[in-house]
């Protein structure tokens, strides 16, 4: 009891969007009652739903192993274990989506060339294994980058190895982190938070590039088209 409710304040001490706490709520109750295969399970679903927080879960688990809930070891196992399955079910996605169903959802895209589709598929093709393992320890991409490996049929032992040591990496960050820090690991946290604003602020700036560089070609290409015709 003691345990459960010194795991239940340090929830109570994450961000107060009432959606996060409870779910940072809901995670503890799992943890206390089925051990570290709850972490597994609130991994799992921070996985497929962006949105939840990893940086919340992963250090109460550390908390909770550092409580003496389950060891550290077990912390880490299963919070791995985790975010593979969660990882998995949207490979799933992707393979059902297939790539001439992703095709025909691009090109019903205003501003969207299948050609760019197609290089990016082929990004994907030589690149994959590396933006499956990086991608692993990046905000929003974490989750994301699941689609793209199902669409493209990456090998799907390749895919599992590749994501659990990506996974492996960064959920021993903040499993470790909540684990030494105990009480003050919402300090990892904050850090956590600047990272992934930093992380959306790049990805809005790029696609506000992507966006003004598709306008200018467009523009060109009706210019040249209309010299084109006012020269016939």
């Amino acid at each position: 009891m003691t345990t459960l409710i010194a795991l239940q304040a340090a929830a109570a001490d994450s961000s107060g969007d009432s959606l996060i706490s409870r779910f940072a709520d809901w995670s503890v109750h799992l943890m206390e009652v089925i051990g570290a295969p709850g972490a597994a399970l609130a991994i799992a679903l921070e996985n497929l739903f962006p949105p939840l927080p990893s940086e919340v879960i992963l250090p109460l688990a550390g908390f909770a192993a550092s409580r003496g809930s389950f060891s550290l070891f077990e912390a880490l196992l299963w919070t791995t274990i985790g975010s593979i399955l969660g990882a998995y079910a949207l490979y799933w996605v992707g393979r059902a989506l297939g790539r001439e169903r992703t095709r025909a959802i691009f090109g019903w895209l205003p501003l969207v060339d299948l050609n760019d589709v197609d290089k990016v598929e082929a990004w994907f093709d030589r690149n994959g294994a590396k933006a499956v393992f990086f991608g692993r320890m990046i905000p929003i991409f974490r989750s994301l980058i699941s689609i793209p490996a199902g669409i493209t049929k990456m090998n799907q032992g390749k895919f599992l190895g590749l994501t659990a040591a990506g996974s492996l990496i960064w959920n021993s960050i903040f499993v470790l982190s909540g684990y030494y820090l105990g009480e003050n690991w919402h300090v990892v946290e904050a850090y956590a938070d600047i990272f992934q604003k930093i992380v959306i602020v790049v990805v809005l700036a790029l696609l506000a590039l992507w966006l003004v560089l598709k306008i200018r070609k467009m523009r060109a290409k009706k210019a040249g088209m209309q010299g084109t015709d006012s020269a016939q």
